[in-house]
């Protein structure tokens, strides 16, 4: 939302708006976002009218005493902005204190009375278990009495023509076809998709380096699961950061580091924190204001899309090289020995030649053998470079090899 509002003001500005007019009806959300749209409202040089359809509670009451003037629809309610945690219980003292101060000061800054915007947060009570004292809420008449509201009107027609404004031009602010394309990959189901393909593309590529295909569709993935978060405001920086710190991670030790997978490990937690953390409204590692179940339902997500990305591949793949399109564009064609066709360049045996690992084993690789080097493979474990290695198996011009310790 406080994107949307961001669009809207500056559809205004583009549109030389004479005024701004607010449908409201909300009971609150993130203080983070609402103080956004405070301080967007507070700073917009045009006049900005408020109609509270029924509700502004919480945040929507922060975000109404930031408009210029406050209209009401008979039934409506205004006021009631504790801060809850993501549990819905009173958080502690210091940001109830930090709420009131910001209530008070955009109170000050439209002439209104600051002591009651403050009381339309309360005051903790107790220390150990925490609660709140009495808080300020209004209906429409009792808000026009203290001054929280210029009037009551029952539409926005009415409203208009309250304020003398029949005669003018009215634009109504829509999101764009970018914008809807944006929302429509921040659907939860397509983003478990998009987590499928990062994380599958990502785990085959790891498997098969050098083939690519899977590299670009996880980095398509990436683009589309990041892209749309950041323009939401959803995405920081540093959460994206991490996201490719973890990936270049993966890339040294797919190509540089010789190791144990103590660099691919990190990489891959770090890759998996950072979709983690996207997907979750925290404040630099601050989830006070995150439910506790969308904690459990984000982390839930991802790693089930990790487990389900390996499996996919495994399936898709599977049934990929048993499809017709894969016989169009694989080699079908054999080449018989009984042909007189071979594969073996080297009719001497090299079994239990001894040489040394010309390259990381992992489990494939080079090997130097008298000076010549080889393709080689190990039984599934690690060499590294320059380490003793004998030939214990010799198939056509492909050498199994393990190492020897001397």
């Amino acid at each position: 939302m406080s994107h949307f509002v961001e669009l809207g003001l500056e559809a205004a500005t583009i549109d030389s708006a004479d005024y701004i007019i607010i449908d409201m009806d909300t009971y609150g959300g993130a203080l983070a976002d609402a103080d956004l749209i405070r301080t967007a409202l507070l700073e917009y040089p045009k006049p900005v009218y408020v109609y509270i359809n029924k509700n502004a509670a919480s945040a929507g009451a922060l975000i109404s005493i930031a408009c210029d003037s406050i209209y009401m629809d008979e039934g409506s309610n205004i006021g009631s902005a504790t801060v809850v945690d993501g549990e819905g219980k009173p958080a502690p003292d210091k940001y109830q204190s930090y709420m009131r101060a910001m209530m008070r000061a955009t109170a000050e800054t439209n002439k209104r009375n600051p002591d009651i915007a403050a009381d339309m947060v309360g005051s903790v009570v107790g220390t150990d278990s925490i609660t709140v004292g009495k808080v300020t809420a209004f209906t429409t008449s009792e808000a026009i009495a203290h001054g929280y509201c210029e009037g009551e009107v029952h539409s926005l027609d009415e409203l208009i023509k309250h304020v003398h404004l029949e005669k003018a031009t009215i634009h109504t602010f829509e999101l764009s076809t970018t914008d809807n394309i944006i929302n429509f990959f921040m659907n939860p189901a397509l983003r478990g998709l998009l987590l499928l393909l990062i994380i599958g593309g990502i785990y085959f590529e790891l498997q098969s380096p050098g083939i690519g295909f899977p590299l670009a569709a996880a980095a398509v993935g990436v683009i589309l699961y990041f892209v749309p978060s950041y323009l939401n405001g959803l995405a920081e920086n540093w959460e994206i950061l991490i996201f490719f710190a973890g990936a270049i991670l993966l890339i040294l030790e797919i190509t540089v580091i010789p190791g144990f997978g103590l660099a691919g490990l990190s990489g891959l937690l770090l890759i998996v924190a950072s979709l983690i953390l996207v997907a979750l409204n925290n404040n630099v590692f601050d989830f006070t204001f995150v439910p506790n179940g969308d904690i459990y339902i984000t982390s839930a997500t991802v790693l089930l899309s990790f487990t389900m990305g390996i499996v996919l591949v495994f399936v898709a793949g599977n049934q990929f090289m048993k499809s017709s399109l894969f016989n169009k564009i694989s080699l079908q064609d054999t080449f018989q020995s009984s042909e007189g066709f071979t594969s073996n360049l080297n009719t001497e045996s090299l079994i239990g030649r001894q040489g040394i690992s010309y390259s990381v084993l992992r489990p494939s690789g080079k090997v130097m053998i008298d000076g010549i080097i080889f393709d080689a493979y190990t039984r599934g474990e690690y060499v590294e470079e320059k380490k003793s290695i004998e030939v214990i198996e010799h198939v056509g011009n492909s050498l199994k090899v393990k190492e020897i310790h001397v």
